[in-house]
């Protein structure tokens, strides 16, 4: 990728890092990923990219953040031009997913945060706090379709939400690995939709 050179802002630097860390990591993995690789990839040296963040774990941690404020932004646009919060549910869940997909990439990068949480307890709770957010804001919208009457009343929308948090890892590993193929993905989205709809 041929990223201009030329000097940037400061915050441009730092988005054009983010940026091009998240492409490498899901392309490939966090311990599979040098900052050399990063920086040779945004067109920089190692040093610019240390000036914009102390560590790779830092620079990954901003893209976790970076790649949630994507999905959210996206999910939040949704729900707000669904006719009802189940139709938005259903939407997300159906939104097409490539490698360059926010969605996939953050479960990708759950994933791989996962295996390297067991050695570093920063990163543990930086992950737990993000899945948290997100499983917060899933849990919003359920309630949401509760009070619309669109998502049966006695859902437990917590419990509800990790479970469309776990379908979620669950579609990405399974894409990966080639587990389940689209035809059968879409019917667990079906059967969790029928769920919800009570």
């Amino acid at each position: 990728m041929n990223v201009p050179t030329a000097r940037m802002p400061a915050a441009e630097r730092r988005l054009a890092l983010v940026d091009t860390a998240i492409r490498l990591f899901t392309e490939s993995s966090y311990r599979g990923t040098t900052t050399a690789d990063i920086a040779r990839a945004a067109g920089v040296s190692e040093p610019i990219l240390y000036r914009h963040f102390d560590s790779k774990r830092d620079l990954y941690l901003a893209a976790l953040d970076h790649v949630w404020e994507t999905v959210r932004t996206g999910w939040e646009k949704t729900l707000s031009g669904a006719d009802d919060a189940c139709a938005a549910v259903e939407a997300i869940g159906k939104e097409h997913v490539s490698i360059r997909s926010s969605k996939l990439q953050l479960a990708e990068l759950w994933v791989q945060a996962l295996t390297e949480a067991a050695d570093d307890a920063e990163l543990r709770r930086h992950l737990r706090r993000h899945m948290r957010e997100v499983h917060d804001f899933t849990a919003s919208m359920l309630r949401r379709g509760q009070a619309e009457g669109v998502i049966g009343a006695d859902r437990d929308a917590d419990a509800e939400a990790w479970m469309l948090l776990a379908g979620g890892l669950l579609g990405m590993v399974g894409r990966r690995i080639g587990l389940l193929d689209e035809a059968e993905l879409g019917k667990v989205r079906e059967a969790r939709l029928a769920w919800l709809r009570g």
